[in-house]
């Protein structure tokens, strides 16, 4: 009852500011977003939401074609100097017009290391006005993937920004409040009205964007519902059109109903456990003086003793692909041939254990969100029992995504669960991400399990620059054989995505599982 009235006050806000022609969307899912503030947290709902309002410098056509976006046309100067001509006339959402500046004044601010979003500009060294309406980008060194990349590089108002004293990204591990963080000044297709924390995020279509939509949308209601039972019932009951978080066993029911289609797609996302590998000791074990997870023994144990088929089985039913990489089909430098689940092994996992020192097991803690994944929580609680059948008991500590990954941000965990998409759909942003020894910049942005590998930092930084296909990907396999073979993750396997929807609903399936308003239509 009390979502339902949420739901009505909502939809009565969002027809107040619709005109009479409006087709409104709303669309529920689990996981609310953590901050409005675009350069804050690389999150894929929170992107999903933002990138409504944020725009870069260019963007993803239907087909996952790069496109112009607020830059109408680039040119190679030099392998390492990028001319972009700048769309002239496009004004924020308050009305001050999109300059070069605002450009450099972004590059500047998605750099500051309290966020977690420098792996978009990897590999600009500057960016260089040229004149109002043309920008340099000069490159460390040459960068095969740099379109795909600089996409989610979100361009902010420089004038705003500093008007309203938030020119330094939001702290959002140290739970930091800005301006920014609650208040959206794009160039996008939709502004953002309002966003109430675990309630709802509206939105309404920018009339003074600088392009046309494809679908008829002028209104989006984004509802959290973090509840499997009550997000199915608001789609039954007509309180939302659209559900992109469709709980696996109420697939079957939603297929069957006449008023509603399902509409299947795979998603470029990996469900993963990191293992913290670079404390000298673990925290919440009884191990003291020395990290067991430093030992490969231990981390192949780890990955013996999970029984993927049954997740997939009786978690998943049968909606996931079990996994043995970091890479999910659809990324470049996905390979079947690498890609081959390991079989549980019980008896081997207990003798790896035994030979690293630990004949009868120990302890740890997994963090795990509740609300973030497809069934998160329940294949964490599979995962604690699966271990113990090796002998390691494994204390569960499952949370809302929002405090969930504070902690991970803190290095405040000894294992946890995380789900990673690809947004360029290029290996080297996982390997780069999550592999990369940490550093200051973009390298290991989050590889918060401190793993460290010489060998693939060496094939990451080599990819990063090689622009030779062929060479490059032989670099791309090499450092995901070597991530799979040292067992430095848990994978468990990749997400296939089905969205529910009433039939009136038109709209393209995305495998970055961010549904864009712009593509869609309401009948």
């Amino acid at each position: 009852m009390i979502l339902r009235a949420l739901l009505a006050a909502a939809a009565v806000t969002c027809a107040a500011l619709a005109p009479a022609h409006a087709a409104n969307l709303r669309w529920a899912a689990q996981n609310d977003i953590l901050t409005l503030d675009p350069h804050a947290q690389n999150h894929a709902t929170t992107n999903a939401i933002l990138m409504h309002a944020y725009e870069g410098l260019t963007r993803y056509s239907e087909k996952y074609e790069v496109e112009p976006c607020l830059a109408t046309k680039w040119t190679f100067v030099s392998p390492t100097q990028v001319r972009f001509e700048l769309r002239k006339g496009v004004k924020f959402q308050d009305g001050s017009p999109f300059t070069a500046d605002d450009v450099v004044f972004s590059f500047g601010r998605i750099k500051q290391p309290q966020g977690t979003m420098q792996i978009y500009v990897t590999g600009i060294n500057e960016v260089k006005k040229i004149d109002d309406h043309t920008v340099d980008l000069i490159l460390a060194a040459p960068n095969p993937i740099l379109l795909r990349n600089i996409i989610d590089f979100r361009i902010m108002s420089k004038a705003w920004s500093e008007k309203h004293n938030t020119t330094k990204v939001q702290d959002y591990k140290a739970k930091e409040e800005n301006f920014a963080s609650r208040n959206v000044n794009g160039t996008g297709p939709y502004r953002i009205i309002s966003w109430q924390p675990e309630s709802r995020v509206a939105m309404a279509i920018n009339e003074g964007w600088w392009d046309k939509p494809r679908g008829n949308v002028t209104q989006v209601l984004y509802t959290p519902i973090k509840s499997d039972s009550t997000r199915v019932s608001a789609l039954l009951s007509g309180d939302v059109d659209m559900v992109t978080d469709v709980p696996t066993q109420d697939i079957d029911k939603l297929r069957a109903d006449p008023r509603l289609k399902v509409v299947d797609g795979p998603e470029v996302r990996t469900i993963f456990i990191a293992l913290d590998q670079g404390s000298n000791e673990l925290k919440y074990s009884n191990v003291k003086g020395k990290n067991p997870f430093k030992d490969k023994r231990v981390r192949e144990a780890l990955n013996l003793a999970v029984d993927r088929e049954a997740i997939k089985r009786s978690i998943m039913r049968g909606l996931s692909v079990p996994a043995n990489m970091m890479v999910a089909p659809g990324v470049n430098g996905y390979s079947t041939e690498l890609d081959k689940p390991l079989k549980a092994d019980v008896a081997k996992a207990k003798k790896l254990l035994a030979d690293a020192g630990y004949p009868n097991g120990f302890e740890f803690q997994l963090n795990c969100p509740n609300n973030r994944y497809v069934n998160d929580e329940k294949i964490c609680v599979a995962l604690v029992s699966m271990w113990a059948k090796a002998g390691l008991t494994v204390k569960l500590n499952a949370e809302g995504m929002a405090t969930f990954i504070q902690k991970v941000q803190n290095f405040d965990t000894s294992a946890y669960l995380l789900g990673w998409g690809v947004a360029t759909y290029d290996a080297q942003y996982s390997l780069q991400s999550l592999v990369r020894t940490r550093t200051t910049g973009a390298d290991g942005n989050f590889n918060f399990s401190k793993v460290s590998d010489a060998k693939v930092d060496q094939l990451v930084d080599a990819m990063k620059t090689e622009t030779d296909v062929a060479k490059r990907n032989g670099m791309i396999r090499d450092a995901l054989t070597r991530t799979r073979d040292e067992y430095l993750f848990v994978p468990l396997h990749h997400q296939i995505r089905p969205w529910a929807m009433y039939k009136k609903v038109i709209t393209v399936h995305r495998s970055d599982d961010r549904p864009e308003a712009r593509f869609t239509s309401v009948k």
